[in-house]
């Protein structure tokens, strides 16, 4: 784990250990299902950072521009798992690990600096505590159904824990996160249920505090097998990427559709009752494994995300990953590599056949359903231009794809190719600048049971992604975004995006969105 460079000023009485410990062993031991995990620290279970040079001392102007704006911390999704920051300890061939970065915006800086001195406390006892502020303000300046527009937002707290300084436990952690939110999508509003321009929208099920993540991490053989269970998101570990949630676009932020829309790959901020092991054969490649349970509810863990004994449990996903992550040339331009498949064994309604293969809506027979789901992706990053030490610090091009089973989820597939950079060129070292372009396929199943209600003038059936005003087709969407650092832990960000064919349908006119987002960290 890298600590903050900074001196305690905070006297490290053993009344505060002893009442910390208490609070934390209480909180912690209840709600972790059957025995804690914990973790030395791993790579796929810190939070997005640019590594180890993303972790500068608060107050300090020069070690400040060594972190990338880029690095999310308290946004969508606050605990993204990745693989960045590995490297090796030298002739041991030992998998260090940077640990939970926390990274804020603008690295590991806080509105209200140290506290005054009870972060570096905290932190020089194991305690990580980060707590930010997101609000998001877009609208529509042309086309959709309507002109409409919305603001949203999000608090989130996160709370994690190294035992081993805290209480002399090697290799245990523990992490949780709560938030609560407000606000409807604008999307929905303008009528486009496919790809929401903004990354953070509901209420998080109306309650103060929504239970996102609960779990604990150990690891072994020098950090080489590392082991999370717990109540997890299944983005918080697959088809991740730091630089997603750089984008306001949610069919990006912070997992790629059409998976985290599924029963069986939920995403942020639903979690799952989950077990995940992840090896590293080498210092620059893993494979990663997991179990998940199936919700057959709307919501998992009920809308409070605390209810982890739901009736119907029984089935499971089993997403597999294999990354790759290389450094090239005399500048170690960095690269993340991602190639992954899910398979949930559950059993799904075909969204047009009966069980002679007609429209179900016709008639009127049984639906047929399919035994499992089967998706896929393919993740990749590169730098092309460094400028900064960390592993984001440059000129970045990401593209990917993620592939859904057409029979029962209504998008097939989702493809995206975008690039970043900071603002160093121009004397903005902590600013980002971003574009990209996604393109969204809906199945041909869902398409065909589209047709059918038109033709039997039935009202559309609703999809995972909402409402439906008229047979799926495709649909793209472009977007462009410049974050500025305004002050310590405090970005600013004006964002366009285009969309065309709306909720993948010619129904409406392509829509133009003008909005901005505000991000502080605590």
């Amino acid at each position: 784990m890298v600590v903050l460079p900074i001196p305690a000023r905070v006297p490290r009485s053993g009344y505060y250990r002893s009442a910390l410990l208490g609070v934390l062993s209480a909180t912690t031991l209840a709600f972790l299902p059957g025995h804690a995990w914990g973790q030395a620290a791993s790579p796929s279970g810190s939070t997005p950072t640019a590594g180890p040079s993303a972790e500068p001392s608060p107050g300090d102007s020069k070690a400040e521009l060594t972190s990338h704006p880029m690095d999310t911390g308290l946004r969508v999704p606050l605990m993204q798992k990745n693989m960045r920051g590995v490297r090796s300890a030298g002739a041991s061939n030992e998998i260090t690990d940077p640990g939970a970065f926390f990274a804020a915006p603008m690295g590991s800086q806080h509105f209200f600096g140290d506290w005054g001195g009870i972060q570096p406390w905290l932190t020089d006892h194991g305690i990580h505590l980060l707590a930010s502020i997101n609000e998001e303000f877009a609208g529509n300046v042309t086309g959709g159904k309507q002109r409409a527009y919305s603001d949203t937002g999000q608090v989130g707290v996160e709370l994690d824990v190294d035992w081993d300084k805290l209480a002399g436990i090697p290799n245990f952690w523990t992490h949780t996160l709560i938030v609560n939110g407000h606000g409807q999508s604008v999307s929905r509003m303008f009528g486009d249920s496919i790809a929401p321009v903004q990354e953070i929208y509901g209420a998080r099920g109306n309650v103060v505090a929504h239970l996102v993540s609960m779990y604990g991490e150990t690891s072994f053989y020098h950090n080489r097998i590392d082991i999370s269970a717990g109540w997890i998101p299944v983005g918080s570990f697959f088809a991740a990427s730091p630089l997603f949630c750089d984008f306001m676009n949610v069919a990006v932020c912070g997992n790629p559709a059409p998976n985290k829309y599924t029963e069986g790959n939920r995403d942020w901020p639903s979690g799952n009752l989950a077990a995940i092991v992840r090896v590293m054969p080498t210092v620059d490649t893993y494979i990663m494994g997991g179990l998940f349970a199936v919700s057959p509810h709307a919501y998992n863990g009920g809308i409070s995300g605390w209810s982890w004994a739901q009736s119907g449990l029984g089935k499971f996903s089993t997403p597999v990953e294999i990354g790759w992550m290389p450094h090239f040339g005399k500048n170690r331009l960095a690269g993340h590599y991602e190639l992954g498949y899910s398979y949930d064994n559950s059993r799904y309604p075909n969204l047009y056949e009966d069980i002679h293969g007609n429209s179900w809506q016709q008639t009127g027979l049984p639906r047929r359903y399919e035994a499992g789901r089967n998706s896929a992706w393919l993740i990749m990053d590169q730098m092309l231009m460094r400028n900064g030490p960390g592993d984001t610090n440059g000129l970045l091009l990401m593209a990917g794809a993620m592939y859904s089973d057409g029979k029962t989820v209504s998008m097939r597939d989702h493809t995206w190719v975008g690039m970043i950079d900071t603002g160093k060129d121009w004397g903005r070292p902590l600013d980002t600048v971003g574009a990209m372009w996604q393109h969204f396929d809906m199945s041909t199943t869902a398409a065909l049971q589209q047709e059918s209600s038109k033709n039997l003038n039935l009202p559309y059936q609703d999809t995972q992604w909402g409402a439906v005003y008229g047979p799926q087709s495709h649909e793209n969407v472009y977007e462009l975004f410049y974050s500025a650092h305004v002050a310590r832990a405090m970005a600013i960000q004006p964002d366009f995006q285009y969309i065309q064919r709306p909720s993948a349908t010619t129904t409406f006119h392509d829509a133009a969105v003008l909005g901005v987002q505000f991000t502080v960290v605590l």
